[in-house]
């Protein structure tokens, strides 16, 4: 498939592209399977719950008897396994959901035990990992954590630590983050969840389910996880919600998390929607089908770069846990370039040219490119990176693959063009 007739591609770097497209035939099939049995799940759960076009309606002021929010709330609990769960258009941001779900459960003299070795950048203020202001530290929550062993959860290591003292919550953090550790399976959570069941049978399982809804037919609820989160601009907003975040599993968990979110005693019962039900219910919809579309991306964006001399995780052939393909791109200026080149693809603000730049919440200068229709959507076609070894760049998203992969496409095409690597040999 030749993309020449609108873009100007090096024509040795598309009949690459072309072989890698091929190859990938069997992994789309797999791919295209499992977004089939989500789309089905998730069209029963709206069938089931009798969404209707009232249900769109706006609520305004204190949001009572919002038959759209508590409508929506349970078609996503259905589709996720799980006995209740809070979706607001004001969760700011993946980080706030999680947040709010963790100073929900946790009080005073708690501990809370990752498992899953350092979290991501912005969620260690909430713990206190790194100081902030209103931190769980600060409120006299203790954190511990886990190391990884052989980039793996070290299943022995959770179960000598549980029983010495029990814990109030083992926190599990599905996707990789800025790091090259493999993102986990829900198979890989149901042997943490074993694991932490064998020693201690109270402590509150949570899921950072960021990047990893709907990528695989289960979800950690039916493993056994108590609560998850994650954001409405990654996977479970299929590129349609503008914005908000969510909380699902146990319902006595999830009103601990309204009350937080709201007030005491107020719980689920309040929120005006302002117009936004729509599109959250649209979006949880397209979801399945649009996180199998990223899935495809990243697919052929491991395939192109690894036939083009690049480390790439996970490979093009890997069975994938999350929406994230990491490239190692190893130089500053090859991971500029890089950037540069997928703005150009995108379908919003592809002139802009992104440049490293400080970001709250890390510790070095931060590239992105995002050419999104929501600000910062990582199921839309992203790239970005902090400006440090091995110089990688983290890819995720993509609402189609027909554009997706032309964004990959020009990411290489401004590589070559840049010196980052020749074709001579290819």
């Amino acid at each position: 498939m030749k993309m020449n007739k609108f873009f100007s591609v090096d024509k040795r770097l598309d009949a690459i592209a072309d072989e890698v497209r091929n190859e990938l035939k069997p992994i789309f099939a797999e791919i295209d399977e499992t977004t089939e049995y989500n789309q089905q799940k998730m069209l029963s759960a709206f069938i089931k719950n009798g969404v209707s076009e009232s249900h769109f309606a706006a609520s305004t002021g204190y949001g009572y008897d919002d038959r759209g929010r508590e409508t929506l709330e349970r078609v996503f609990a259905d589709a996720m396994g799980a006995e209740d769960s809070l979706i607001r258009h004001n969760f700011v941001s993946g980080t706030h959901t999680l947040t709010v779900a963790l100073f929900g459960v946790l009080r005073p003299g708690d501990t809370v035990l990752c498992v899953t070795g350092t979290p991501y950048d912005t969620i260690q203020f909430a713990f206190g990992i790194k100081d902030a202001p209103g931190s769980l530290k600060e409120f006299g929550v203790k954190y511990e954590q886990i190391d990884l062993k052989d980039e793996r959860p070290d299943l022995d290591a959770i179960k000598t630590r549980l029983e010495k003292q029990p814990v109030k919550m083992v926190y599990i953090q599905r996707s990789r983050g800025y790091s090259l550790r493999p993102s986990l399976f829900v198979s890989d959570i149901e042997k943490i969840v074993k694991a932490v069941r064998e020693v201690d049978k109270k402590a509150v399982i949570m899921v950072d389910n960021c990047y990893g809804e709907f990528v695989e037919k289960r979800e950690p609820l039916s493993v056994g996880a108590d609560l998850i989160a994650g954001s409405l601009i990654k996977n479970p907003g299929g590129g349609i919600a503008p914005t908000g975040g969510y909380i699902a599993g146990r319902a006595d968990l999830v009103e601990l998390c309204a009350n937080r979110l709201n007030a005491p005693g107020v719980g689920k019962e309040l929120g005006a929607t302002l117009g936004h039900s729509k599109e959250l219910f649209m979006g949880i919809f397209n979801a399945p089908h649009v996180t199998g579309e990223a899935l495809k991306t990243a697919a052929f964006a491991a395939g192109l770069f690894s036939r083009l001399g690049f480390s790439v995780t996970p490979t093009q052939n890997e069975k994938r846990a999350d929406i994230i393909q990491v490239v190692r791109l190893e130089r500053e200026d090859a991971l500029i370039a890089f950037c540069k080149g997928m703005q150009k693809g995108a379908p919003v603000d592809s002139f802009v040219t992104p440049e490293p730049s400080d970001m709250p919440g890390y510790d070095c200068k931060v590239i992105m490119a995002a050419g999104a229709f929501h600000l910062g959507a990582s199921i839309e076609l992203s790239s970005d990176a902090p400006l440090r070894e091995p110089f990688a760049v983290w890819m995720q998203g993509g609402l189609n693959f027909h554009s997706a992969g032309m964004g990959v496409l020009l990411a290489a095409q401004s590589c070559l063009e840049q010196g980052v690597f020749t074709l001579d040999d290819k």
